[in-house]
């Protein structure tokens, strides 16, 4: 990421962000930014993390994901690994090392913003106080919520409805985000429905491909 300001990690030190004492960024791949974005996680699981600087709980965090430009996706807060189940799209699952385990206290993962001056000598990086706040604040306030249908139709040959309903999830089990569309609408306005394949918009009419 060349003309980037390089973080200087020798002596971090002990950062003034309200409600912690430091602040990091963490670096995950394109292939991960995409697992988050199919199914909702309260947390991000990561292991075979190259930095011997480890962040304590409570500290928050800005998640990165690599590229030119870089993008920031979500911000969080550092919990401890104990507990928590093993997430089965960790790149890098080891038994034998403690994860990093960040809870998610806002998401970017379908609007991510191109962020610059961060140097990653590491997945993980120290950020100054001022430095996070920069992030945060271009966040703005978060988006208003609202109820949406989301529905997925699948065509099922079975003897009865109870065995139709079993090879309904064998197929959602089996195929998942990654191949099967999901169809979502607002709330009472039904029209609006569009398909979803791996977390973005996605064409289903064959007609409009010709």
């Amino acid at each position: 990421m060349a003309g980037m300001t390089e973080i200087d990690l020798a002596d971090p030190g002990r950062l003034t962000v309200p409600g912690a004492d430091r602040a990091w960024a963490v670096l995950i791949s394109a292939d991960r930014y995409e697992a988050e974005r199919l199914v909702q996680h309260d947390t991000l699981e990561l292991t075979g993390l190259e930095t011997d600087r480890r962040p304590s709980p409570g500290d928050p965090v800005a998640v990165v994901v690599d590229g030119e430009p870089a993008y920031l996706v979500a911000l969080g807060r550092v919990e401890s690994g104990v507990g928590v189940e093993r997430d089965p799209d960790d790149p890098d699952p080891d038994e034998d090392v403690t994860p990093l385990v960040v809870a998610y206290t806002r998401r970017l993962l379908d609007e991510p913003l191109p962020v610059d001056g961060l140097v990653f000598h590491d997945s993980l990086t120290p950020l100054t106080a001022d430095r996070w706040r920069a992030l945060a604040d271009r966040l703005g306030p978060p988006p208003p919520r609202r109820t949406w249908l989301v529905s997925l139709d699948l065509p099922i040959e079975a003897a009865s409805p109870a065995e139709a309903v079993r090879i309904f999830w064998s197929y959602v089990r089996e195929l998942g985000p990654r191949e099967l569309p999901a169809y979502v609408s607002p709330s009472g306005d039904e029209l609006a429905m569009q398909a979803y394949v791996l977390g973005a918009e996605a064409n289903q009419d064959p007609e409009e491909d010709d």
